[in-house]
């Protein structure tokens, strides 16, 4: 008898945590604009604008029920990419210098609107960085950097959409 009533009793209070591990918080918001993000980087990439603009498209889409329109949403996502740099982090010990790693980084600046009035999340304007290290072993940088880029665009995605959306 005391195990069934305390079965009812952990039943009852797991039953009313209201837990939620999804994090977004899209109360009041029914839709939301991407506009597309400008290619403003000393070095351009001229897929990397649409790659972004539609990976962040992408996440809202999987992580919300949010619509996408194409003007005048409840949200409004917008911004540039100010970043877009390669590097060698690392040296191979031969007689000629040869890069052993890479580091993609990329930038972006957000512009985040929120037009419901009295929203809990406020709006924001701020830059996500992110970086990517990549062994060349023998390939040559154009045949990774798809792999590369498409690796920054999750990461910057998930950063901008925790900073817009997550209960933090």
């Amino acid at each position: 008898m005391k195990i069934k009533i305390f079965g009812l009793f952990l039943i009852v209070a797991l039953s009313s945590c209201a837990y939620s591990f999804g994090g977004a918080t899209i109360v009041g918001l029914k839709t939301v604009t991407v506009r597309v993000f400008e290619n403003n980087a000393p070095l351009v990439v001229p897929t990397l604008s649409n790659q972004f603009t539609e990976a962040v498209k992408t996440r809202i889409r999987n992580q919300t029920r949010l619509s996408i329109t194409a003007t005048d949403g409840d949200a409004i996502f917008e911004g540039r990419i100010t970043g877009y740099d390669i590097r060698p982090v690392s040296l191979q010990s031969t007689s000629t210098p040869t890069a052993g790693a890479n580091r993609l980084s990329i930038t972006v600046a957000v512009k985040y609107t929120n037009n419901i009035k009295d929203h809990e999340k406020e709006s924001f304007e701020e830059s996500f960085t992110r970086t990517y290290d990549f062994p060349l072993n023998g390939a040559s940088i154009q045949s990774l950097l798809p792999a590369a880029i498409e690796n920054i665009n999750k990461q910057l995605t998930e950063d901008i959409f925790n900073r817009a959306f997550a209960q933090w």
